[in-house]
């Protein structure tokens, strides 16, 4: 595989996993975006860093997206050049709104940018290599395909199923001054769960894919979950502690992802929104419509 470009630039969406009981596998994006140029040169690789992450991340070869770039680039045995990275980041990090995986999602999407055969890293290939990156498939889908996706596996395979029908949703995000390492929420979930809690959560689950999907009077008993986010209590008591506030006021709240965000997919009245501390920000945004988007510069 032969690099034909020296410049590509991408845009990646903001994203929202778990959305309740669709644990590991429903996720939604969301119109805010990371935008990310590289352009292929001789010397050694670096990132520059604006925005969000500034002067926290790395800005060597260990930067996210440069490491799933060389990743995606070993895949179709494309030669390695050194790339510098800019990025100007709008996603909050460490929140559960998808940062890592918008970012793994551009740096798979530029090398697709600089190769000569792009149709190598479809998006199917993609999926699989930010799966790898990731563990699973939930927030990847979304930044990727955009609107609302449900990832799964089959036969060893990562792959996502769009829902149409969610641009109509209007979430609103709830988001904390703190940040919680996803290995932190990860780690305060039980090995097994009981049966009737696993039950609850399948059926809230198809529901969810029908309340995306346009019933959107369904999304408040869609949204419930005894999976996951009430064993998270400990490492993020504040949020489950608002998260339930506003669903006791009848918002359709969840955990972002591994949290500590929420997201009301539904019913964020004013009694709702009186019951937000003054340290969370606030932000009405829509649902992005289309993932990843590419272009050369």
């Amino acid at each position: 595989m032969r690099l034909t470009g020296d410049r590509a630039r991408v845009r990646v969406p903001a994203t929202s996993a778990n959305l309740g009981p669709g644990f590991d596998s429903f996720g939604l994006a969301l119109d805010l975006w990371d935008d990310v140029r590289v352009r292929a040169v001789t010397g050694a690789s670096s990132a520059s860093v604006t925005g969000e992450g500034a002067g926290v991340v790395p800005t060597d070869g260990d930067h996210l997206v440069l490491r799933a770039l060389r990743a995606a680039l070993d895949y179709v045995d494309a030669p390695q050049a050194g790339l510098v990275l800019e990025c100007h980041n709008r996603i909050p990090h460490g929140r559960g709104l998808g940062s890592s995986a918008a970012a793994t999602i551009a740096g798979l999407v530029l090398a697709r940018g600089l190769i000569s055969d792009p149709e190598a890293l479809d998006d199917a290939a993609l999926l699989t290599l930010a799966t790898e990156f990731e563990g699973h498939a939930d927030n990847a889908a979304p930044a990727l395909h955009g609107g609302a996706t449900i990832a799964f596996v089959e036969d060893g395979v990562a792959r996502a199923a769009r829902i149409e029908g969610a641009a109509s949703l209007r979430p609103v995000v709830l988001v904390p001054s703190r940040r919680l390492a996803t290995r932190r929420a990860r780690g305060a979930l039980p090995d097994q769960v009981p049966h009737a809690d696993a039950a609850f959560t399948a059926a809230r689950a198809g529901l969810l894919a029908l309340a995306l999907g346009g019933r959107h009077d369904l999304l408040f008993t869609a949204t419930q979950d005894r999976l996951h986010q009430h064993y998270r209590r400990d490492v993020m008591p504040a949020t489950l502690a608002l998260l339930e506030r506003l669903r006791a006021a009848g918002s359709a709240a969840v955990v972002s992802g591994a949290g500590p965000s929420i997201v009301v997919l539904d019913g964020f009245t004013a009694e709702a929104r009186s019951m937000v501390d003054p340290d969370w920000q606030v932000h009405p945004i829509a649902v992005a419509s289309s993932g990843a988007v590419t272009g050369s510069e």
